[in-house]
């Protein structure tokens, strides 16, 4: 059985366990064109009310994005990124939403504007290898750092977590030199970020492999195409697939998972923690 590492993420205002609790990290694209939900809470109404439900049904992370990274999505500019991202991030504190705000974002300006308007928690999807500034970010105000496997210049031809292992050499050295505490570090492996059918499903099946480099790591697979690919079908028949990666990546020992359907993942995640470590009510 794999156990689960324990680590304590410190987002200001809050402490967040990490151990045989999954932890939730619920997606909030404030975007246009994300490729699952793009446009449906670019609106701050529309926003607020999809944070509140999802913290309802048990995130205890609301990763809020102002860029979309679908494949063929155009890139934004920093000024435009923070017209969507500062409202939203404002609208929820000032709405008394005392959660974790994740900002999803890989420019250090973006990241240190939504950290003074509320955001407690950096996701850089780079890795610190397009801005590393980023990392000066996160070291001057303490706070935890994602940082996730996106290597478009990968050599394709050597071992896909021998890959994942040399970029985040070069991700931590670079979060050593500006000063990020390893404690705040979690790793993501980049489920379908240049990445093929093929390797995603290799990397869930090795993912042990980027736990025993003892780091937390997050799963985001969630409604992505290594599910549609799969299943052939389009991102809001994802469900199941996705529920279905959760879990396995759960039973490898990963302790967060950013997903857009909160509920069901949830309750899976919790019968696995059961059916790995027994209720957590041993009355019940």
């Amino acid at each position: 059985m794999i156990g689960h590492r324990e680590y304590e993420l410190a987002p200001r205002g809050a402490t967040l366990r990490l151990g045989r609790t999954a932890r939730l990290m619920g997606i909030l694209n404030v975007t246009p064109d994300s490729f699952s939900d793009g446009g449906r809470f670019d609106a701050l109404p529309a926003a607020l009310a999809q944070a509140r439900r999802m913290l309802t049904e048990g995130a205890d992370i609301i990763d809020i994005g102002g860029e979309s990274t679908r494949p063929g999505a155009a890139e934004v500019t920093a000024s435009d990124e923070l017209a969507r991202v500062l409202p939203a991030i404002a609208a929820l504190r000032a709405d008394g939403i005392t959660a974790p705000i994740s900002i999803d974002t890989y420019k250090a300006e973006v990241a240190d504007r939504a950290v003074a308007a509320g955001a407690t928690i950096i996701n850089d999807v780079y890795g610190l290898q397009r801005q590393p500034e980023v990392a000066a970010v996160a070291a001057q105000h303490g706070l935890p750092l994602v940082v996730m496997h996106w290597d478009k210049a990968r050599d394709t031809g050597r071992d896909v977590m021998a890959e994942l292992a040399r970029y985040f050499d070069v991700t931590l050295a670079i979060a050593d030199k500006a000063g990020v505490a390893r404690q705040n570090i979690v790793l993501d492996p980049g489920f379908g970020f240049a990445k093929s059918l093929r390797d995603n499903y290799e990397i869930l099946r090795r993912l042990p492999e980027l736990v025993a480099l003892g780091f937390p790591v997050l799963v985001g697979t969630s409604r992505k195409s290594m599910i549609g690919k799969l299943l052939d079908v389009p991102a809001d028949e994802r469900l199941a697939g996705t529920v279905a990666t959760s879990v396995l990546g759960y039973t490898a020992g990963a302790h967060i998972f950013r997903v857009h359907d909160i509920r069901p993942n949830r309750d899976a995640l919790r019968v696995a923690e059961a059916a790995l470590y027994g209720p957590r009510d041993q009355d019940s």
